[in-house]
């Protein structure tokens, strides 16, 4: 597989702040990559050191083969950046701002397709500043995808969205999935890096601490879990521990999670006339390994 971005112990500070701390990543050729953190973990700092936005302090970056600083304008006609605000003249109508953006690459896209394919068509007269917060979205994502890149950056895609809009750029994403495009996603919405990215990393104090496809980040393999009605007593079972996390919602803990547990353990529940729903082996979601190895910088 061809990578499209590489990075080898990057480090960026701030005076004594150390915002990233030898950081090594490679993300490759059409793949969607979730990078994940909590605030403060450095992904922006990252990111923006991609895109060329900021100079790192030691380590190397290449993206599309390119040095962000060095070849800054031959790398910005190959990518486009979603910034999450800002940037746009509060009374230039969309259509103005994407006539003026796709003038600045080599490979344009038409400034109307763009403005229909993110589904503005009606706010062709409207000022930016009269624009919702998902529309303003859905502008800053055309407009990410000016020049046909080849590798876009995404920043928190859905901010401000409703689910209807927000199910749209989904599609948008899996669209630009489906092109080759190679796409670099941060997002707070943990089910929407579950539902588009091939890989995600997650960060913390500079550091990359887990990194893998998002089933795979959630089936350890030592737990379980279940919901039935509440105030059900800790169950019997050798080398098994099990508590109730939440009113009616269960955590089964056991060094391996085997078959011959969940027959004892719902078998044990038989016994006492209760019906289990919704049981799962390894984490409940990609939120839950989140929390969990974030926590102790949060």
């Amino acid at each position: 597989m061809t990578p499209a971005i590489t990075i080898e112990g990057l480090t960026k500070q701030y005076g004594a702040l150390t915002a990233v701390d030898g950081l090594d990543l490679t993300i490759f050729a059409g793949e969607t990559y979730a990078l994940l953190g909590p605030n403060g973990a450095g992904k922006t700092t990252t990111i923006e050191i991609l895109e060329g936005l900021r100079r790192a302090t030691s380590g190397t970056v290449r993206v599309l083969g390119f040095d962000p600083i060095a070849d800054h304008r031959a790398l910005h006609q190959q990518i486009g950046v979603m910034l999450q605000e800002g940037g746009i003249f509060q009374s230039a109508r969309p259509l103005e701002v994407l006539r003026l953006f796709t003038a600045f690459y080599d490979r344009p896209q038409d400034p109307e397709a763009l403005l229909h394919l993110v589904g503005l068509d009606n706010t062709v007269g409207t000022p930016y500043r009269r624009l919702s917060g998902g529309e303003k979205q859905r502008l800053s994502l055309a407009l990410a995808l000016a020049g046909t890149p080849q590798l876009v950056f995404l920043d928190e895609p859905t901010a401000g969205m409703d689910p209807a809009a927000r199910k749209v750029t989904w599609d948008l994403i899996k669209g630009l999935q489906a092109d080759g495009v190679t796409v670099v996603l941060t997002t707070h919405y943990l089910d929407e890096a579950e539902q588009l990215a091939d890989r995600v990393g997650i960060i913390s104090r500079g550091r990359l601490i887990a990194q893998g496809d998002p089933a795979d980040l959630m089936h350890t393999g030592t737990r379980a879990t279940f919901s039935a009605p509440p105030g059900l007593p800790p169950a019997d079972l050798p080398g098994v521990t099990m508590s109730e996390t939440q009113p009616g919602r269960y955590l089964v803990e056991a060094d391996e999670i085997t078959p011959a547990i969940i027959a004892d353990l719902t078998a044990w529940l038989r016994d006492r006339g209760v019906l289990i729903r919704d049981l799962r082996v390894g984490a409940a979601g990609l939120e839950e390994v989140f929390l969990e190895l974030t926590e102790e910088q949060r």
